[in-house]
């Protein structure tokens, strides 16, 4: 659909600006996309905020995977259900009792669904347990990791060693990520894996690498007697390096870490018993509290964090539903919010982050929320600024047209949803959508973490979004 009007007229004899040809000014945004040498399909959406008029849409009802545009739409689900300044609570119970430093019975660190709980936050709790008074421990150390479901990997289908895919659970810690270093001296490697955050860098115990002589895979992954057991291709090392690893047992990743750093402050804990169920009675010695949603929300949709939009997502449809059985049964509850909500029908989720490319969301859907969430005053002050770039391709800030937007890429995917203003101060809303997923689904069970041709289909499909975003810009804010 191309909606008539005419063009501005009057336009300058000549321009800074490479000018677009008159036939992807009228030819319709199709011209654009043939263009553009994008192999798949291309779907995208825009109107107006004022009034919620469309005025253009290609292929607006084909579902394709969003990736992480799909957080700005778990975003207005945790800010409907949980309201903007809630705050996830991670606490230490004594399930005993405590007398001249004794604790006679269990220590419980009882996870709240925080996805920004990081080491140095333990390190601030095991402090103030010492000022609670314990000094020791008789019974057990008891992790409770139930409040969420617990997931191995955000998408099974991503490679072992993503970072971006970690396992989820009602615990989390430095976003269920192990740093790996290594460095080459005297002809081997001395590596560390680590809990590393701003102030603390305890080693961990639950995560072990061994570096192996063979030509592949780079990394392999197994779960070994109750610990993350990592091997890693000598010859794929180089001198020097590190990267953040996923954690696969959160519970006992973080109960690891907190009896490090209870030792540091003289509290003997016994090895963390990793248990789902919750405690009734149990005293509580120290409270830790996260920042507000809303700031955790702006950041996940500036850094595109997935554990955050997982465990923010099932902690609003707990809060809703109750516990949700499965990270996916979350997902379709949240689906048909989106449908009740935004009239979002033909948008159905298998995650909350866009990372599973199971998920299938149109562009009229996205455009049509997001129409009626920029009414109410939602969502673009939360969302980074995109910048546009010049006929070199260099980030042009001095650029008329000012976009807010969440971006979403995978391999052979790509999306850009969210808002812009012309010169003349006219405000849409759009949404891009490409993805080739035959091409996709030829390497979604190898170890490559960037396949052949995956870069160059990606610079493509952005630089398609930026001659659609002009092309609107021209047409429509005159």
């Amino acid at each position: 659909m191309l909606a008539a009007g005419p063009v501005a007229a009057g336009a300058p004899p000549t321009s800074l600006r490479p000018r677009m040809r008159y036939a992807e000014l009228v030819g319709g945004p199709e011209v654009l996309v043939g263009r553009s040498g994008l192999s798949g399909n291309v779907a995208c959406a825009v109107a107006d905020t004022k009034t919620g008029l469309v005025l253009e849409s290609l292929k607006g009802d084909l579902g394709l995977p969003p990736a992480s545009v799909a957080k700005a739409l778990t975003a207005l689900y945790a800010l409907e259900t949980l309201g903007p300044d809630y705050r996830f609570k991670t606490r230490l119970l004594a399930d005993g009792v405590l007398q001249n430093g004794v604790l006679s019975g269990d220590l419980i660190l009882a996870g709240g669904g925080d996805p920004s709980l990081d080491t140095d936050d333990l390190a601030a709790m095991a402090a103030q347990l010492k000022l609670a008074g314990v000094r020791q421990v008789t019974g057990d150390f008891v992790v409770q990791d139930g409040a969420l479901p617990f997931t191995r990997s955000i998408d099974a289908t991503q490679a072992d060693q993503l970072g971006y895919s970690p396992a989820v659970s009602g615990i989390a810690l430095n976003y269920n990520r192990v740093h790996f270093e290594w460095n080459r001296a005297d002809g081997d490697y001395a590596i560390t894996m680590e809990a590393r955050a701003r102030k603390f860098r305890p080693a961990v115990a639950v995560a072990r690498m061994q570096i192996v002589n063979r030509k592949g895979p780079v990394y392999t992954y197994a779960d070994d007697a109750g610990r993350d057991h990592w091997t890693v291709a000598r010859r794929a090392l180089g001198d020097s390096g590190a990267r953040w690893l996923p954690v696969r047992r959160p519970g006992d990743y973080a109960g690891d870490v907190f009896r490090t750093l209870a030792a540091a402050q003289g509290i003997t804990l016994k090895p963390p018993m990793v248990v789902p169920g919750t405690t009734t009675g149990a005293r509580v010695l120290v409270q830790h509290e996260s920042g507000g949603l809303s700031g955790i929300l702006r950041d996940m949709l500036k850094w595109s964090n997935n554990l955050t939009a997982e465990m923010v997502g099932m902690t609003a449809t707990a809060s809703r539903r109750g516990r949700p059985e499965t990270l996916r049964a979350s997902a379709e509850l949240m689906s048909d919010w989106a449908a009740e909500r935004y009239g979002m029908a033909r948008t159905r989720l298998v995650d909350h982050s866009g990372l599973g490319d199971a998920s299938r969301m149109t562009a009229g859907d996205l455009v049509s929320a997001l129409v009626q969430v920029r009414q109410q005053g939602q969502l673009r002050p939360m969302l980074k600024e995109f910048t546009l770039r010049d006929a070199k391709g260099r980030p042009d800030k001095a650029h008329p047209i000012q976009v807010n937007a969440k971006t979403g890429t995978l391999n052979f995917v790509s999306g850009l949803g969210g808002f812009m203003t012309g010169a003349d101060g006219t405000e849409l809303a759009f949404a891009i959508f490409s993805a080739d997923a035959e091409t996709r689904a030829q390497f979604t069970s190898t170890e490559q973490e960037i396949p052949p041709g995956a870069r160059a289909w990606n610079r493509r499909a952005k630089t398609l979004q930026q001659k659609l975003i002009e092309r609107w810009g021209k047409l429509y804010c005159t």
